[in-house]
């Protein structure tokens, strides 16, 4: 690997990616990273790989229970993920999480455009690796949000109806409280987005399920975006 390609491998975690990061919630720095949680170590760490002169990074994803991480058999403040296994009650590769569902590599190459698989990563970390640390904690504390409505093979179906628009995909339906609450990598100035999953809920709502009265969208950070009632 040349010098000029690593020192901007290190720029970019330096001053791109540890910064997204943090933004996202995050704690840490540069390669091991944590999700505030009251009862695990919710990890991100990163992973390097070198060969032929280039490298490349994904990301590990884990859970540790407070109470399997003791001082005396692993001291310091913070477990790192590259010592836990054996540990961790869940561990994942982030390509896993992903559509699709493979290992998944990103490289800083030097160029004009040498940020895109920075902004790449990070999106993937924030799209799918953080709501699924955050789904897999509240599982194991038996305070999931809510419960699962429909069948993975019905969500497909209804998956299947949005292939063709510019929309993403539903990637869970649950029932919180007296609402179908959909989840998906959506934004509030997605007007398309909008527009699609107002079609989608007034036909939820028109079976007339009484477990629920309105359909709420929210985004994979589990922010609310748009709620919808009967038309």
């Amino acid at each position: 690997m040349t010098s000029a390609a690593h020192e901007l491998f290190e720029r970019g975690l330096r001053d791109h990616l540890a910064p997204a990061l943090r933004l996202l919630g995050l704690t840490g720095w540069r390669r091991t990273f944590s999700l505030p949680d009251p009862t695990h170590w919710a990890l991100l760490g990163l992973v390097e790989q070198r060969a032929d002169g280039r490298l490349r990074y994904t990301f590990d994803l884990s859970l540790v229970r407070r109470a399997d991480w003791t001082a005396a058999a692993f001291p310091g403040p913070r477990p790192d993920p590259r010592a836990v296994y054996g540990v961790e009650s869940w561990r994942a590769r982030i390509g896993e999480l992903l559509p699709v569902c493979e290992d998944v590599w990103w490289e800083v190459l030097p160029g004009p455009r040498w940020r895109v698989a920075l902004d790449d990563s990070v999106a993937a970390v924030r799209h799918y690796g953080l709501p699924e640390l955050r789904r897999r904690a509240e599982r194991e504390r038996g305070t999931a949000a809510g419960e699962t409505y429909l069948s993975p093979a019905e969500l497909e179906q209804v998956n299947a109806a949005l292939l063709a628009v510019p929309v993403a995909r539903i990637q869970r339906a649950e029932l919180v409280g007296g609402a179908l609450v959909l989840t998906g990598a959506w934004t509030r100035a997605d007007a398309a987005a909008r527009t699609v999953l107002r079609g989608v809920a007034h036909g939820f709502l028109s079976a007339g399920d009484e477990l629920f009265a309105v359909v709420r969208c929210m985004d994979t950070l589990g922010r609310p975006l748009w709620d919808f009632d009967h038309p």
